[in-house]
């Protein structure tokens, strides 16, 4: 391959990993970030694939894992993930801040439900993101959605009631 043929494909890399790493950053979609940049959907998906089955740098993220987390709070800060987030985005390249409530080593977290009312409250409070509270707390966002429909269907309950005829003196005057 001629110099000329190097140079052309380093900066194929270079503008590629250049979009791939702004897209990261953004809180746009794959498809709404290439639609906005005009560049190709198919070519940014590759290069995003190539990019991603690079080993990347180790960084602290929050793992959610149905049997709770495998290992004590003392050693939270070495942990490395043994799979990437990759699918998640965030909206900047800042280190994700510690959960509220650390996950106790091989339970789940039990909220109760005055905890749960509060963290409910919290996320719909205007200009709240339920994704970044979830995060603050430690917990996935389908769980903040399950609590908020187990909330809605427990307003909804059944009460029997008994119809009686009242006399006329009990009746209202208009």
């Amino acid at each position: 391959m001629s110099d000329g043929g190097r140079s052309q494909a380093r900066y194929g890399e270079t503008f590629w990993r250049a979009h791939h790493e702004a897209w990261k950053r953004s809180d746009l979609n794959q498809r709404e970030y290439c639609e906005a940049q005009r560049i190709p959907l198919k070519a940014f998906g590759n290069w995003r694939a190539k990019f991603k089955a690079e080993p990347q740098p180790s960084t602290r993220k929050l793992l959610y894992r149905r049997g709770g987390a495998r290992h004590s709070l003392s050693h939270s800060l070495s942990h490395t993930p043994s799979h990437s987030l990759s699918h998640m985005t965030y909206p900047s390249s800042a280190p994700l801040p510690a959960p509220i409530v650390p996950a106790r080593e091989g339970h789940r977290r039990r909220f109760s439900e005055a905890d749960q009312r509060r963290i409910l409250a919290e996320a719909a409070s205007p200009g709240a993101s339920v994704s970044e509270v979830a995060r603050r707390y430690g917990i996935a966002r389908r769980v903040l959605c399950r609590w908020r429909q187990e909330q809605a269907s427990a307003g909804a309950r059944f009460v029997n009631v008994e119809i009686v005829e009242a006399s006329a003196e009990e009746s209202i005057e208009p």
